[in-house]
């Protein structure tokens, strides 16, 4: 453990994109060990829902309705920990979305909301956080992808954006911690897919159900690393051997990367007709689920 990043019961944990999947899941076990937890989302019923179990069960929490893509409301998720808790031991930015079909179809507005969603709410996120975490030390963790590294077909844009916030996450743990030397711990995490809600949040263009391909992770792997991260300073950490895999094969076979993932074109699909076609690329969209379809709730 790093002498500047606290044990998890010490710590005021902030978590972004917490009203469903691997943030609900992070946030919910990090109270369960103790942290202080300040989750966000846009959907406040949910977060009050989350909320009360967890201080019904005897964790110190609380929640801030905001979208990521506006660093106004993202500031204010900032001065709601501190005015709560006193400060922000580890900034989780998890929140993100993607679009399901081919790059020709997708109207740039879309693209542009998925844009302003996963890599400026991860921007965002990470500028509001460092103020206070640089004060006393801490952690900020940053939601890649396997597909920062690699890619994917019919979800090319939000590997775009994975790829950016990779990018980003890079840079500034450069200028924070070589250059600064500043006592913060900058993170990248890559799952694999993970079995959750997010194919249904995604905004679909196909003419069936989108789906992740097989093989899926259980979130809760997802939140293990990230309490990882936020006790034991790490670059990046790639979850599931599929991201071990995938991006070992993008940067070492290039061409034969991309002639396996065109065969996960086929595999994103349900064989029925989309049921929520919006998804919540422009409304909340969480509702309490860490898992995928036809699980029950937290």
């Amino acid at each position: 453990m790093s002498n500047f990043l606290k044990p998890i019961d010490q710590q005021v944990i902030v978590i972004t994109g917490a009203s469903s999947g691997i943030g609900l899941a992070t946030a919910v076990l990090a109270a369960s060990h103790g942290a202080r937890v300040v989750i966000a989302a846009r959907s406040e019923d949910v977060l009050a829902d989350v909320v009360n179990e967890l201080v019904a069960a005897g964790a110190q929490a609380a929640y801030v309705v905001a979208d990521v893509a506006d660093r106004e409301q993202v500031d204010r998720i900032a001065n709601a920990a501190i005015s709560r808790f006193g400060r922000i031991d580890t900034w989780v930015n998890d929140a993100g979305v993607s679009i399901y079909g081919r790059l020709e179809e997708v109207e740039e507005e879309d693209s542009r909301r998925l844009f302003d969603t996963n890599f400026w709410g991860v921007v965002n996120g990470s500028l509001a956080a460092l103020p206070y975490l640089r004060i006393n030390g801490g952690a900020l963790i940053n939601l890649g992808s396997e597909v920062s590294d690699a890619v994917m077909p019919l979800q090319g844009m939000y590997a775009a954006s994975k790829h950016a916030v990779k990018g980003f996450t890079d840079a500034l743990r450069v200028e924070v911690m070589e250059v600064d030397k500043a006592p913060v711990s900058i993170t990248l995490i890559q799952p694999t897919a993970v079995d959750t809600p997010y194919p249904q949040h995604a905004k679909n263009y196909m003419d069936h159900e989108p789906k992740l391909p097989t093989p899926m992770i259980d979130p809760q792997r997802v939140a293990e690393a990230i309490l990882h991260a936020a006790t034991d300073p790490e670059r990046s950490i790639k979850v599931g051997a599929m991201s071990k895999l995938n991006t070992t094969m993008e940067k070492l076979f290039p061409a034969l990367a991309e002639k396996m993932s065109a065969k996960q074109a086929g595999r994103q699909q349900y064989d029925e007709p989309p049921r929520n076609p919006d998804g919540g690329l422009y409304r909340p969209s969480g509702e309490g689920y860490i898992h995928g379809r036809g699980s029950a709730r937290h």
